[in-house]
C-alpha cells in the first residue's frame, strides 16, 4: 500500500502523515531525508525530531540512496519528504538524480508494509526560476505524478484539513 500526502508550506501535511502512519498496525519507521545545510535547516530538523519523540517511530536519517536501505521488512514507512530527497539526489555529487529517487521509492514500497510519502505543492507559485531550478521542479513534479498514479490514497492537506483526492 502507498499513500501520498501533499500540501503547501506549513499546511499540516507532516502532522497528517504522522497521524496516518500512527494509525497503522506494526512497526513505524520515520525516514528523514533532509540534510542539515545551515542553521535554519538544522533548526527544522530539531523541530521535527522533537515533534515525533516518544510517538512510536524508529527514525532513520538518510538523505539519499534509499534503494540500498535495509531493515524495513514489513514496516510502515513515512518518508519526509520528497522535495528534499529529490534535491539531495539531484544536486549532491553523490546523488543519482530522478532515477535514484524512483528506484528508492520502488524499493521502499517493495520492502515495507505501507509507504507514506510527504511532498510539497509543486509549481503553483507562478515564479520564474533559473533553468537548473526549473529542471529540478519539473523532474520532481514528474516523480510526484508517478507516485500519485501508483498510490492507493492521495490526500491534499490545506490549512490542516485533509482532502481525499484519490482512494483505491
Amino acid at each position: 500500500m502507498m499513500t501520498l500526502v501533499i500540501g503547501g508550506a506549513a499546511s499540516g501535511k507532516s502532522e497528517y502523515a504522522e497521524q496516518h502512519v500512527l494509525g497503522l498496525d506494526g512497526e513505524r519507521v520515520y525516514l528523514a531525508v533532509m540534510e542539515p545545510f545551515g542553521r535554519e535547516a538544522a533548526a527544522r530538523i530539531e523541530k521535527h525530531r522533537a515533534r515525533r519523540a516518544g510517538r512510536g517511530f524508529r527514525t532513520i536519517e538518510r538523505p539519499r540512496d534509499l534503494a540500498s536501505l535495509t531493515g524495513l521488512s514489513g514496516a510502515n514507512v513515512l518518508l519526509e519528504d520528497l522535495p528534499n530527497l529529490m534535491a539531495n539526489e539531484t544536486f549532491s555529487e553523490e546523488g543519482g538524480g530522478k532515477a535514484a529517487v524512483l528506484a528508492g521509492l520502488r524499493h521502499l514500497r517493495e520492502e515495507g508494509r505501507h509507504l507514506t510519502i510527504v511532498t510539497g505543492d509543486l509549481m503553483s507559485d507562478g515564479i520564474r526560476y533559473p533553468e537548473e531550478t526549473d529542471n529540478y521542479l519539473r523532474e520532481l513534479a514528474e516523480v510526484a505524478i508517478a507516485v500519485a498514479a501508483e498510490a492507493d490514497l492521495v490526500v491534499e492537506v490545506v490549512c490542516g484539513v485533509p482532502n481525499i483526492l484519490k482512494r483505491r
